[in-house]
C-alpha cells in the first residue's frame, strides 16, 4: 500500500486507523499534520522526541493539540483533475476527427458511385462509336456501288433527280427551335430555342450525335431575348450569337456558361468567326452597320462600320486570308440592297457594293464555298400602293425568284457565271449553303418552303440532283458540317432536326 492510499485512513505513528471517538480519535498538530491522539500526546512526552513533530520536527506541545471531527480525510489531486481534463480534450477531439472521417468516407463513397456511373455512361458511348465506326466503314465499301446505281428520274419541274447523294440518318424533335449548328469536335448539335410556354424563355439545348437522348439545357441571359443567328468556331468549343437584345455573345458549350457578351448598339441579325484567327468575331445589324471585335479586348469593339444602307445585314461571311491581301480581313454580308464586300482593317474604306448584285432583286440569301464561288439568292421588289395591306407572315407565298452565281477573283472582283430561276418565299429569308461532297462535283443547296424541299443543284452542270424533304414547309435553318471525314447536311423544319450524309 503506498502512501496515497494510507492518507486519510491510517495513524502515521501507529499505522493503525484512527476512531471518531476515544483515545484515539483524529487530532493535527499547528503544522498541519494529522495523528491518533493518544499517539502523539505519547511521542511529545518522550525525551527523544524533543516535543517536535514526527514528520517536519517543528517544535510543539501537548497544548499544540486540536481534536478533529471528521470520519474520514480526503484531498483532491489537482494533478489528476489537470489529466483528467486533458484525456477529456483528447477524447473530443478523437470523436470530431471520427465524425469528420464518417463524413468524408460517405462523400467518398458517393463520389466513387458517381465516377462508376459516369465510367458506365462512357464505356456505353465508346461501344456505340465503335458500332458507328463500323458502320460508317461498312457505308463507305458499299459507297461506290451505290453511285453506280443512282437513278435519274423526272420529279415534276423539268429537273432531273439523282437520289442517294444524301441518305437521312436521323432526326431529333426540338421543341420551339429557331437556329442552330454542329459542334463537330463534341460531336453536338447547338439548338437555340424560344420556349412560349414558358414566358418567352430563351436558351441553348445540346444534343448529342453519338446519344441523342442526351440533353443538356444553357440558360442565356433574360436580356438576351430571340437569338437571329448561331455559329460554333470549329475545335474550341465555343458558340457565337447574335441576339434581338442588342447583344453578341461567346458562349462555351463545354462548361455551358457565358463566358462573353458585348452591348451593340442595335439588334444583332448576323454573325460569323473569322476565318483564319479564333480572337475576332463579326456581326451585322439591324440598322445596316457591320462590327468587328476581339475577344482579348472586352470593352469596345475593333471596328464599328456604317453600311450603305439602313437595310438589316442579314448574312455576313468571313472571308479566307488566302484570297485577301495580306494582313487585310474581308466580310462579305448581304442586306436587301445587295451583297457588299468589306476590308476590316481600312476603317477609312466604305463597304463595296458588287455591282452585279444590285439590279437582281431584293437580295435574301448568301452561300459562299470557302475558295470563290458565291451564290446570292433573290426575289423580285414589290412595290405596295399606300391603300395595300401591309402582307403578314401567315400572307407569305412562293413567288419567281433566282440564283445568281458569281465567281471571286480578288478584292473587289467578281463577276456573275450564271443563274436560276427559283421558287421562293415571298416574306421569309431561306437559308442556303455550299457543300463539297466527296466524289461530287460543288453542290448549292437551297431551301423550298413552298414544296417543303431541300433543293440540291450540281454547280457545274447546273442541274436539280436531287431533292430532301421536310418535316413541314417552316424551315428555320439549314447548316453543312464535315463530320468523321464527311459532309453532313443538316435542317431544322419546323420542331424537327435532320441529319443527312
Amino acid at each position: 500500500m503506498n502512501r496515497g492510499e494510507i492518507d486519510g485512513l491510517f495513524c502515521p505513528i501507529c499505522i493503525e486507523a484512527w476512531s471518531t471517538e476515544g483515545e484515539h480519535k483524529m487530532c493535527c498538530l499547528p503544522c498541519g499534520h494529522i495523528y491518533g491522539l493518544s499517539c502523539i500526546k505519547k511521542w511529545l512526552r518522550q525525551r527523544r522526541s524533543n516535543g517536535k513533530c514526527p514528520q517536519c520536527n517543528r517544535r510543539s506541545t501537548l497544548k499544540d493539540i486540536r481534536v478533529l471531527y471528521a470520519a474520514r480525510l480526503c484531498a483532491v489531486d489537482d494533478r489528476l483533475h489537470k489529466q483528467v481534463r486533458a484525456l477529456k480534450a483528447k477524447c473530443d477531439s478523437l470523436e470530431k476527427k471520427n465524425t469528420d472521417y464518417c463524413n468524408k468516407e460517405v462523400r467518398f463513397l458517393e463520389r466513387e458511385a458517381d465516377l462508376c456511373r459516369k465510367l458506365q455512361m462512357l464505356t456505353e458511348e465508346k461501344k456505340s462509336l465503335e458500332r458507328l465506326l463500323e458502320d460508317r466503314q461498312r457505308e463507305s465499301q458499299g459507297s461506290s456501288q451505290d453511285y453506280q446505281r443512282r437513278m435519274i428520274k423526272d420529279i415534276g419541274s423539268g429537273s432531273q433527280s439523282c437520289s442517294g447523294i444524301f441518305k437521312q440518318q436521323g432526326e431529333f424533335r426540338v421543341d420551339g427551335g429557331r437556329f442552330f449548328d454542329i459542334d463537330a469536335s463534341g460531336q453536338l448539335i447547338i439548338v437555340a430555342r424560344r420556349l412560349n410556354g414558358m414566358g418567352g424563355m430563351n436558351l441553348l439545348t445540346k444534343i448529342s450525335l453519338v446519344a441523342p437522348n442526351e440533353r443538356e439545357d444553357i440558360q442565356l441571359p433574360e436580356n438576351t431575348k430571340a437569338v437571329r443567328a448561331l455559329c460554333v468556331k470549329p475545335d474550341t468549343r465555343l458558340a457565337l450569337l447574335a441576339s434581338l437584345g442588342k447583344k453578341l455573345s461567346v458562349v462555351s458549350t463545354e462548361s455551358n456558361t457565358t463566358v462573353l457578351t458585348y452591348d451593340l448598339p442595335a439588334p444583332a441579325w448576323s454573325c460569323s468567326w473569322d476565318n483564319d484567327s479564333s480572337h475576332h468575331i463579326y456581326t451585322g445589324l439591324q440598322n445596316g452597320m457591320v462590327m468587328a471585335f476581339d475577344i482579348r479586348q472586352t470593352r469596345t469593339p475593333l471596328e464599328s462600320r456604317t453600311g450603305l444602307s439602313c437595310n438589316p445585314v442579314h448574312t455576313v461571311i468571313s472571308v479566307a486570308s488566302d484570297s485577301s491581301p495580306s494582313g487585310t480581313r474581308t466580310l462579305l454580308s448581304a442586306s436587301q440592297i445587295g451583297m457588299c464586300e468589306w476590308n476590316i482593317d481600312c476603317s477609312e474604306e466604305r463597304p463595296y457594293l458588287i455591282p452585279e448584285s444590285t439590279n437582281q432583286g431584293v437580295c435574301i440569301s448568301l452561300a459562299h464555298s470557302g475558295v470563290g464561288d458565291i451564290v446570292a439568292s433573290f426575289r423580285p421588289k414589290i412595290e405596295m400602293s399606300a391603300s395595300q395591306p401591309l402582307p403578314t407572315p401567315s400572307m407569305s407565298c412562293g413567288v419567281e425568284g433566282s440564283h445568281i452565281f458569281y465567281k471571286r477573283n480578288g478584292t473587289q472582283s467578281y463577276h456573275k457565271t450564271c443563274s436560276l430561276l427559283a421558287q421562293v418565299d415571298s416574306m421569309r429569308l431561306p437559308k442556303s449553303t455550299i457543300i463539297n461532297k466527296q466524289n461530287h462535283s460543288p453542290m448549292f443547296v437551297s431551301t423550298n418552303e413552298v414544296t417543303s424541299n431541300l433543293v440540291l443543284h450540281d454547280m457545274s452542270k447546273l442541274a436539280v440532283v436531287q431533292r430532301l424533304r421536310t418535316p413541314t414547309n417552316q424551315i428555320w435553318d439549314m447548316r453543312c458540317t464535315e463530320i468523321w471525314n464527311s459532309a453532313v447536311l443538316s435542317c431544322l423544319s419546323g420542331d424537327t432536326v435532320q441529319i443527312f450524309s
